[in-house]
């Protein structure tokens, strides 16, 4: 292993340690694949993650953010100093090196903030409203968001059900896992627990993402967030003048197409004439300014 400062105690400070700085240098280093270096699987693999598992983590925009995550919530023992013996291991001293100030920063920071939190027990105010955020809403809401610097930006909100599921995931693979490269938001992938769901998707449609594509089908009809996300986003764009709302189908329908989105031009999967060009269609639509 790299040579560290002796008054630094890698072993002792949990991978929550490390900030959100590091986590997405940690990505530019082990997410793209390549021949002659270890990548991000690898350290999957050597972190105890299974072959399913690392399959899974090939959809995410940024498999090793993800990694890290399902590490740190999966082990008591996930620790800065046993990434690092990783890395070495899968011979990937590079990246050790390269961020060793930082890393050795962020851990100087987490055993202060211990040891000020041992020496000044917190005081107990004689007010405490219980509804205040502790942080901004607005801030730090994503998985890739830097709460210090600029919110994460989306080429497209996807509005679906649960039951849709599926389709999305194949949504993901041929506009972001191909040359289109285009940046989707996927409530369930991409948002971070803990807020309020009408605040965070109100932010999320109307100032992170340029457009909204919204999946259609039998369940859509029913949900309620559904519903919501989408009054919302022709609210912003009244008469579809900023070409803001894309409907889209993907199976055949029993109950009648929303009557809302009949005067929006849609993007059909269920006609076989016109499926060769969907994928090109959708994708042209949400690279426009």
């Amino acid at each position: 292993m790299a040579a560290w400062d002796s008054d630094v105690d890698l072993n002792s400070a949990p991978l929550s340690a490390l900030n959100v700085t590091v986590r997405k240098k940690l990505g530019l280093y082990l997410n793209p694949k390549t021949t002659v270096a270890a990548d991000w699987s690898a350290v999957a693999e050597e972190m105890g993650f299974s072959y399913l598992e690392i399959q899974n983590y090939e959809t995410a925009n940024n498999p090793t953010m993800r990694v890290l995550e399902g590490w740190q919530a999966g082990n008591t023992d996930a620790t800065v100093g046993k990434l690092l013996a990783i890395l070495n291991k899968c011979d990937r001293r590079d990246i050790v090196e390269d961020l060793q100030s930082l890393i050795d920063n962020d851990v100087k920071k987490y055993h202060e903030r211990l040891k000020n939190m041992k020496s000044d027990p917190p005081v107990q105010v004689p007010e405490v409203d219980s509804c205040a955020p502790r942080t901004l809403e607005n801030k730090g809401i994503t998985l890739d968001d830097d709460p210090e610097g600029s919110p994460e930006m989306f080429d497209a909100f996807i509005c679906y059900c649960e039951s849709d599921i599926q389709f999305v995931h194949e949504m993901i693979r041929e506009l972001e896992q191909t040359d289109y490269k285009l940046k989707l938001c996927v409530f369930d992938r991409n948002v971070l627990p803990g807020s309020c769901v009408w605040t965070i998707t109100s932010e999320l449609i109307e100032k992170r993402c340029k457009r909204m594509v919204v999946v259609i089908s039998d369940e859509y009809l029913e949900s309620s967030a559904c519903a919501f996300q989408t009054k919302f986003a022709l609210s912003l764009s009244p008469g579809a003048q900023s070409k803001r709302l894309i409907p889209v189908i993907y199976k055949s329908m029993k109950k009648p197409f929303p009557s809302i989105l009949r005067f929006l031009t849609v993007c059909d999967y269920t006609r076989p004439c016109t499926q060769a060009w969907f994928w090109v269609r959708l994708a042209r639509a949400l690279s426009l300014p």
